[in-house]
């Protein structure tokens, strides 16, 4: 059931207001709702990747080539729409043992981020 205008600008309001008060808070909500998001994405292309498999061979057992073709083009479509769904997470813990955040390009020399990088190893006993 749709909500009303009324409580569609209370609940604006109160959204408002907890972005203000606790916006760590507000935006580890947000991040659940993208990963949610993410991950719904990603099983739509596990299915299409599937029936573009199926879809390929069908036209190669049917001798329709555009069938065929149009099955590898759905494969292709899903895998792409997957990986971006993958890159954009769809797994909601942080990992502790991965790679440090980057600093932004352009930030030093080449062999100025590979000192870092080896002195961060070297922290780090690895």
């Amino acid at each position: 059931m749709p909500l009303s205008d009324e409580e569609a600008r209370l609940l604006a309001q109160l959204e408002q207001s907890l972005a203000a008060e606790d916006p760590e808070f507000a935006s580890t909500l947000r991040g659940s709702k993208l990963i949610a998001h993410n991950r719904r994405v990603a099983a739509i292309c596990v299915v299409g990747f599937l029936a573009g498999v199926a879809m390929l061979l069908g036209g190669a057992v049917s001798k329709m080539t555009w069938i065929g073709a149009l099955g590898f083009v759905a494969m292709v479509a899903a895998a792409y729409f997957f990986v971006r769904a993958w890159r954009r997470g769809i797994s909601g813990a942080q990992d502790a043992g991965g790679p440090a955040p980057a600093s932004p390009k352009g930030s030093g020399s080449f062999v100025e981020r590979m000192e870092e990088r080896w002195q961060r190893r070297q922290d780090d006993g690895i």
